[in-house]
């Protein structure tokens, strides 16, 4: 048997996963004479027992092993992989001894790592955390080359390897463990480092706690001494970085810098100095800022526009927001993405209803950009509430004839009332005819509204097909329910009302 007793509890003995090593005492103690006991006091603790035999649980791992594990002799890094991935990744009690079954493997006199082992066992680590070890076998993989390494050659999948763990290591925090990973990580591979993992590091550095710029500035000097050839994001990262430490003068001063050094700046280079003038309170410049963009051919994002129009309406410039988004919607560069429900909510709040319908139907007209669903239920409640229900009718007919889009019950509802009160009966039933085809479910309060403004106008037949409907929908629960409707329409005067019995 390839498991045996002294080998389990070696394995799980070594692994850092455990409260206490199960090596057993040397023998000479068993040879020399031991006193009584004492018994315990509440102030002294209870030393470990120490035992030749393995625990319940070695016993269960040592038959787990023995039944997935494949016989020692005829392991392959590819089988073991498969052993590490499928049996004991996700198994509930022996999942974080992989990296002990790991580095057992390494042991054997027959088997050696491969890059694809040693990749995956650093994912692994990284995923679940256990940056120590992480560190542990970045060094074993140092020491110990991927057999695909012939000569002076190293393996081809180094720099993807340790370039997954300097990334781990930075969204951490652990800049010093990214750093000794980064310095390995250039001693062992072949040509230069490319500027992805140096840009990695900096913005590690710009990333942690406290945003450390003295250190990422560092190494920004660095890369210039080694001839990294800089791109857009180590720009970006360092601006970001000013930005994050308050110091805005010296984000502008970057960006004058990466335009100067022939690096054409992005839409998150100008997203972040947009932000920048907002935070700092110059709404004028962050706006021109956005216009230089456009000219420079860069063109506006959705997060653009939200910094834009949230920028503008927190300082309380709604109407200028507005007039804005109907600007970048003239020259067709408004993102048909961008969600501006925010700001029809904010000028229905404002009591500015025709602004928001001349924004909407603007943007709808020229960019196809419809609003979404809220903003759609924000703007007919708007409209509703100023007295405008015709309004509401007719862009919520539009809304549901052009986007599909359904509005929400309550909603619906509310301006069936306002259309039944104004004496506009027949048209909010076309409207729920309209809904219903486009996916509407009308309930009891659907039919009680539309019933109800049948009664007032004297409509006594449309008012009876409709309680027919809620008859064969099973909407009336009892004869007095009934009744009630038909009494409403029968106040009409024109036809004695039907008693009926329901079965």
């Amino acid at each position: 048997m390839r498991w045996n007793k002294k080998n389990i509890i070696n394995l799980v003995s070594n692994s850092t996963h455990l409260p206490a090593p199960l090596t057993p005492p040397p023998p000479e103690i068993y040879r020399l004479p031991h006193p009584p006991p004492k018994p315990p006091n509440n102030n002294t603790p209870i030393p470990p027992t120490l035992t030749l035999s393995p625990s319940p649980r070695h016993s269960l791992f040592l038959t787990f092993l023995e039944s997935n594990l494949p016989h020692h002799q005829s392991l392959t890094p590819k089988s073991l992989t498969q052993f590490l991935r499928s049996h004991l990744r996700h198994h509930p009690l022996f999942a974080h001894h992989d990296f002990a079954v790991f580095t057992w493997a390494s042991t054997l006199d027959a088997f050696r790592h491969d890059h694809d082992s040693f990749l995956w066992m650093s994912r692994s680590l990284a995923a679940t955390h256990r940056f120590s070890d992480l560190r542990r076998l970045l060094l074993f993989i140092a020491a110990n080359p991927c057999p695909c390494a012939s000569g002076i050659f190293s393996c081809p999948k180094l720099e993807t390897l340790f370039s997954s763990a300097v990334d781990a290591f930075c969204r951490a925090g652990k800049m010093d463990y990214a750093l000794l990973a980064f310095e390995t990580m250039k001693r062992l591979i072949d040509g230069k480092i490319s500027v992805g993992v140096y840009n990695t590091v900096l913005n590690g550095y710009v990333k942690k706690k406290g945003c450390d710029m003295e250190k990422a500035l560092g190494f920004y000097k660095r890369m210039g001494k080694e001839r990294v050839k800089l791109d857009v994001c180590t720009f970006n990262i360092l601006i970001n970085g000013y930005c994050k430490s308050g110091e805005f003068e010296m984000a502008l001063c970057m960006f004058k810098e990466m335009k100067e050094r022939g690096c054409e700046p992005n839409v998150v280079s100008f997203n972040t100095i947009i932000r920048g003038f907002f935070g700092k309170g110059k709404v004028e410049e962050g706006v021109k800022m956005a216009y230089e963009m456009i000219e420079l051919g860069c063109g506006v994002s959705e997060a653009t526009c939200e910094i834009l129009v949230d920028g503008l309406c927190r300082v309380g410039l709604v109407d200028d927001a507005t007039r804005l988004v109907i600007d970048l919607t003239a020259k067709r560069v408004l993102p048909k993405g961008f969600d501006y429900g925010s700001l029809v909510e904010r000028l229905c709040r404002d009591k500015k209803v025709d602004r928001a319908v001349e924004m909407v139907e603007e943007v709808w007209k020229n960019n196809g950009g419809a609003p979404c669903l809220i903003a759609c239920t924000t703007l007919v409640e708007g409209l509703r509430r100023s007295g405008r229900a015709e309004k509401a009718s007719e862009f919520m007919e539009k809304m549901m004839m052009n986007v599909g889009l359904v509005p929400d019950s309550v909603t619906f509802n509310l301006l069936l009332r306002d259309l039944c009160d104004s004496g506009r009966s027949m048209d909010a039933n076309r409207l729920r005819v309209l809904a219903t085809s486009k996916g509407f479910e009308a309930d009891e309060t659907t039919y009680h509204v539309l019933v109800s403004g049948f009664s007032k106008e004297g409509r006594r037949k449309e008012g009876e097909v409709l309680v027919n409907e809620m008859l064969d929908k099973d909407m009336l629960s009892d004869i007095f329910t009934y009744n009630r409707l038909m009494d409403g329409l029968s106040t009409a005067g024109r036809f004695s009302k039907k008693q009926v019995r329901l079965v």
